[in-house]
């Protein structure tokens, strides 16, 4: 049973490290080449779409790395296990500190409604995002390396 938890585990936290990824150096990037209307509106639909899908998906790849750690408490990789939990606090508390609030801004822009520095709260947004994607890797390693 522990062996099915830590796989579905692995791979939840890795498909959303995936789908981070994917926004950072694929979506974004794409979106940002479009004409300035295309590409904003495109982020803004993302971050209503994205926003109601990634806090749940956090919380539950948290959860479950969290009944790891308790359900193998004895078991070998036990402290990669806290580790990689204490990174996934790291990024929900990134999260909401720092990048949601950009992101309830940026999903209700629109050409006629969006602030003289969109850009550059796009482009801190980016930054941020980085930043997480970074941490989300380090937590996503330490779970494939407590599998082994």
């Amino acid at each position: 049973m522990l062996n099915a938890l830590q796989v579905f585990t692995t791979v939840v936290v890795g498909v959303m490290v995936g789908v981070e990824l994917s926004v950072a150096f694929v979506i974004n990037p794409i979106l940002n080449a479009l004409p300035d209307d295309s590409g904003q509106l495109g982020r803004a639909h993302g971050g209503r779409m994205l926003g109601a899908v990634m806090p749940v998906w956090y919380v539950t790849s948290l959860a479950l790395v969290a009944i790891w750690t308790i359900a193998g408490w004895h078991h070998h990789g036990t402290g990669l296990v806290i580790t990689a939990a204490s990174l996934l606090i790291l990024s929900v508390i990134m999260s909401i500190l720092l990048l949601v609030p950009i992101n309830n801004r940026g999903k209700t822009w629109t050409p006629d409604n969006r602030p003289a520095d969109w850009k550059q709260q796009l482009k801190r947004w980016d930054r941020f995002h980085y930043v997480r994607v970074a941490v989300i890797i380090a937590a996503f390693t330490l779970l494939v390396a407590a599998l082994t």
